[in-house]
């Protein structure tokens, strides 16, 4: 992944080959490009589509709706606007409806109460998507590169087993970035997905398929995963909640790629969903033993939290300056928790904050404790064994005949030139330590870290190519391995959606959900495409 290049100087010379590649992206739209229009205008209709994962679950095993009304609603509604967003890729709908008809028949049989089938089955018939990097039993699972195009699952990831044991049926398999490494997922097996608020916007990277799935109302509870923002970006340019859990407590099993050494203290996989009640009672299935490591039984007394903010990085030359409207978001949340909730909230300056690319990048650099390098980015692009040569790949590119989008090929070119950098990363390892014992003491077991999501709200296709440093708002909570989870906070005057971060000290994720779920109710969650 990008955790593979190091040093100053390919920051640089990755941000102006992304300048002069947007510049071009943006003249080849201007004379020709496809025209797509800015809206879904048809928002639901269907009262099933508006429930929550738990909600739907509960009238199904009190019988009250048949599961397979709610699967053929969520045909419907994928079958209306997939082909506009292109966020599910590959359906499953035979199988699914079979799958329903068999929880009908289970519950004609069983007459057991709600108590006991919710204690075996929580998410029974609820619709449910997954992110084609995970394995999925007979789906792709290529991760959008072109030489694994026709690798089928022949299991179900960790994850996926947990949730379709717990009762969920999946209807199908969503987008992401060429090998999970980019924020605007795009690739040239399933092409580029569309956000539901405006479909000249991007989805985000590499959960993007899935943000916007679940936000267009075609799935209610999905899979993604996170090595540097690819839950929580997705999850705030599409408006709905997703959350980074603490690391080691669900499984990554079975997604390619699979992050090897040290890079697998810093990817997780974790719930997104559309309602905040999802949150817990997903993870609670997806962690399967490493629940005991949380503390979800817990009550929250929100009044009794600590709330620190701070409303930008500090001012990084990297990254974009924060939106206007997204500072006054989150200011309107911290007056909320002052005036209303009565909670005690703090702004607060943490200076190292200002590295946060300089942090992600080097710790994902940095080898493993058996002193083993990761496995190399430009590795895992060998076609039939054989190694690519990233030069060459750029220049196909040029004349339309590489299988590899362009931040894959930027990123091997990256790779291939500069070395890593020891005495860089003695300095920003030391750097992060710092900055995690600062968080740590200070957020303690009570308290959480309001942060901005991204410098900006969803910006257009391609645009990610001028900004490409602009994830590490999300990314530096992966190097610190802090639980997140990202919360809505309605739309802005254009209607794209509005959110923000709330972190906690290491497994204090029960912090985090609580306040999730308080920010809904005052907030209002997510906001149905179509009705602004």
């Amino acid at each position: 992944m990008a955790s593979l290049f190091t040093a100053r100087i390919r920051f640089r010379l990755l941000q102006v080959m992304g300048f002069f590649i947007g510049l071009v992206g943006q003249a080849v739209r201007a004379f020709g490009g496809p025209k797509l229009g800015s809206m879904i205008t048809r928002p639901v209709s269907e009262p099933l589509l508006l429930l929550s994962g738990v909600q739907l679950a509960k009238l199904i095993r009190q019988r009250k709706v048949k599961c397979i009304d709610v699967i053929q609603a969520y045909i419907s509604r994928i079958m209306d606007v997939n082909p506009l967003i292109n966020g599910i890729v590959k359906y499953r709908f035979e199988e699914a409806k079979k799958e329903a008809h068999a929880v009908d028949m289970k519950l004609l049989e069983n007459w057991e109460d709600d108590a006991t089938l919710e204690k075996k089955w929580p998410f029974l018939g609820v619709p449910l998507t997954v992110k084609e990097a995970f394995q999925l039993q007979g789906m792709p699972n290529s991760s959008g590169l072109v030489n694994r195009r026709n690798v089928i699952s022949k299991t179900d990831a960790t994850v996926v087993a947990l949730l379709k044991e717990a009762g969920a049926i999946p209807l199908g398999i969503t987008n992401c970035s060429e090998l999970c490494m980019w924020y605007e997922s795009s690739n040239k097996i399933y092409g580029r997905s569309n956000n539901p608020y405006d479909l000249q916007h991007i989805v985000g990277g590499s959960s993007g398929g899935e943000g916007c799935t679940l936000a267009a109302a075609c799935s209610v509870i999905g899979v993604g995963s996170d090595i540097g923002g690819s839950i929580r970006m997705p999850a705030f340019f599409n408006g709905i909640f997703g959350h980074k859990p603490s690391p080691g407590v669900v499984s990554n099993q079975g997604q390619f790629p699979m992050a090897k050494g040290v890079q697998e203290l810093f990817l997780c996989t974790g719930p997104m969903c559309r309602y905040a009640e999802d949150l817990v009672p997903m993870l609670r299935v997806m962690a399967g033993p490493g629940i005991k490591k949380l503390k979800l039984d817990e009550k929250v007394n929100l009044k009794d939290l600590k709330f620190y903010w701070m409303e930008h990085d500090g001012g990084s030359l990297l990254m974009s300056r924060v939106d206007q409207e997204l500072i006054m978001a989150q200011k309107k949340v911290v007056a909320h928790l002052e005036t209303v909730l009565g909670a005690s909230v703090q702004h607060v300056k943490l200076k190292q904050m200002k590295y946060s690319f300089q942090l992600w990048i080097t710790m994902m650099s940095a080898k493993g404790h058996d002193g083993k390098e990761a496995v190399k980015f430009v590795d895992l692009l060998n076609s039939h064994g054989k190694p690519i040569s990233p030069l060459w790949e750029l220049i196909k590119w040029c004349l339309g005949l590489s299988v590899h989008t362009i931040p894959v090929i930027g990123l091997a070119l990256m790779e291939e030139k500069f070395k890593y950098d020891t005495e860089k990363y003695k300095k920003f390892k030391a750097m992060k330590e710092s900055l995690l014992k600062e968080l740590v003491e200070m957020l303690g077991d009570d308290g959480v870290f309001l942060y901005p999501s991204h410098p900006t709200v969803a910006p257009k296709h391609h645009v990610p190519l001028t900004r490409p440093y602009n994830f590490a708002y999300t990314g530096v909570f992966n190097a610190l391995g802090l639980p997140v989870t990202q919360c809505p906070l309605g739309l802005n005057t254009k209607g794209l959606p509005l959110g923000i971060q709330v972190v906690a000290g290491p497994f204090n994720d029960h912090l985090t959900l609580a306040v999730a779920q308080y920010l809904e109710k005052s907030f209002g969650g997510w906001v149905c495409p179509g009705k602004f």
